[in-house]
Parts: structure tokens; C-alpha cells; sequence
């Protein structure tokens, strides 16, 4: 049933609300964040950074043993439907390390030594082999919480470098092999890979420095985030394709 125009008006009245609500919240945190709440931040707040940086060839060496069978992987979306506002199309597939509070223990004995660079993360919420496929597009979009800072590691970036990119806010990225950048998903941001090769990143959150009883609420937070239905859908989804992957792989070797 379509919906008449005087309930169209409140529905955009509720959903305008809500938006100034979630401004007013983020603009507070990003006035009491310890790191800069601009698109692009500094790395050098977070050691393990340099880390990631140092061992990036250890990672894509792993890396490299997954992506023959990248066809296999789930797309963003088949995990989340919300991402079909970003892309319908399966161009945006990852192999997850962790998500939430939730381990791939078969991934990670798949990439044993990223498994190991992710652990010495502290708090990682996030980690992911971010797998863009030739020709994509992913639309503009918004993460959901400031509370979270997002880290890509360059492993895989086609040539010509000036054809892959994101725009975050008014800022462009260009990722370059072995690089960290590090900046604010609450900033809109759109991704484009228009050259013919496979570009890559490890993606990973981490919870943004607070002074400590903030941070300690916002970890608190981040904990009740995974009873969401959001997160708790998303991981049935993937413990599912996890287990029919591994059972084909298993399968095959034994054929």
C-alpha cells in the first residue's frame, strides 16, 4: 500500500530528526577524541600500524593463496544486506579474519601469520581481506558510529594508480602497496577500481582513542553492538558460508 503524502511527511520529519540527533552525537565524540575527527588522520598514534607496514609482504603472500578461489568468497552483501544501497552486483568480496567478537578460526589457519599481525592489534573489531574487483563501483555511503577508526593496507593496487580510489568527504585516496592510510567511515565515501586488475586491502577497526572513561563506554558499547541483530544475522550468514567453503575445499582435496 502506498503510503499517503501526509505520512510520507512525517516519516521524513522522523528520519531528519534522527539525522540532527546522530550529527549532535558524533560532532560531541569528535570533540572529545584524543586523534584528529577529520577524514584523514595521522598513523603515528598507533604503533601497530608500522607493523602492519613492516610484514605486508608476509601478508599478501597469504593473501595471493586465497585469491585463486576468490570466486568462492562471499560478497559484502550476501553477509549484509544493508550493503545493497553500496552495490547489488558481486564485485565487493572478503575473507574475514574477525568481525564483532567473532573469530574465522578456518581463516585464519588459511593465513596464520596475518592471523598472528591481527591479534597484536589491540581491541581489533574488524579485519578483513577487502577484495574489489575489476571495473567496481561501490556508491557513496556513511559508517555507522564514530566511535570506530578504519585502517586499509595496501596489498594489491592495479595500475594505472590514479584509476583506483575513495573519496572520503573532500579528501581522495589513492592506495599504494605495503601503505597504511587511516581516516573517519562516518565521512561519506565512495570507491571506484576502473582498471582491469584486482585491488586489495586488509581492512581493519579499531576503537578511537577517548579519554578513559569515555573509552571505556564506548567499549562497552561496541560489546552490546554485537547483540544486534545487525551483527548477529551477518555472522549466522557467514559462519554458513564458512562451513560450506571449507566442506568443498575438503571435498575436492580428497577427490
Amino acid at each position: 500500500m502506498a503510503l499517503s503524502p501526509r505520512l510520507k511527511r512525517i516519516r521524513k520529519s522522523i528520519a531528519k530528526w534522527g539525522d540532527r540527533r546522530r550529527d549532535a552525537v558524533e560532532n560531541w565524540l569528535g570533540r572529545q577524541s584524543l586523534v584528529e575527527s577529520t577524514e584523514l588522520m595521522s598513523t603515528k598514534n598507533f604503533p601497530w600500524i608500522a607493523e602492519l607496514e613492516s610484514h605486508w609482504e608476509v601478508i599478501r603472500r597469504e593473501l595471493e593463496g586465497v585469491l585463486p578461489n576468490r570466486a568462492g568468497l562471499p560478497a559484502l552483501q550476501d553477509l549484509s544486506p544493508l550493503q545493497n544501497t553500496i552495490t547489488r552486483e558481486n564485485v565487493w568480496k572478503v575473507f574475514i579474519f574477525d568481525a564483532y567478537g567473532m573469530k574465522s578460526e578456518e581463516n585464519r589457519r588459511r593465513c596464520p601469520e596475518t592471523a598472528k599481525l591481527i591479534d597484536a592489534i589491540p581491541d581489533c573489531e574488524v579485519a578483513f581481506f577487502s577484495v574489489l574487483e575489476p571495473g567496481a563501483h561501490l556508491a557513496a555511503h556513511r559508517g555507522a558510529y564514530k566511535g570506530l577508526i578504519r585502517a586499509h593496507l595496501g596489498l594489491m593496487v592495479p595500475e594505472p594508480n590514479d584509476k583506483v580510489r575513495m573519496n572520503v568527504g573532500n579528501e581522495t585516496i589513492h592506495w599504494h602497496e605495503g601503505q597504511c592510510v587511516l581516516f573517519d567511515d562516518t565521512y561519506r565515501h565512495e570507491v571506484w577500481n576502473d582498471t582491469d586488475g584486482v585491488r586489495v586491502v586488509l581492512l581493519i577497526d579499531v576503537p578511537r582513542p577517548f579519554p578513559p572513561v569515555l573509552a571505556a563506554v564506548n567499549k562497552s558499547l561496541l560489546r552490546l553492538a554485537r547483540l544486534t541483530p545487525f551483527v548477529t544475522d551477518s555472522v549466522k550468514k557467514f559462519r554458513a558460508w564458512e562451513k560450506d567453503y571449507y566442506a568443498a575445499e575438503a571435498a575436492k582435496k580428497a577427490a
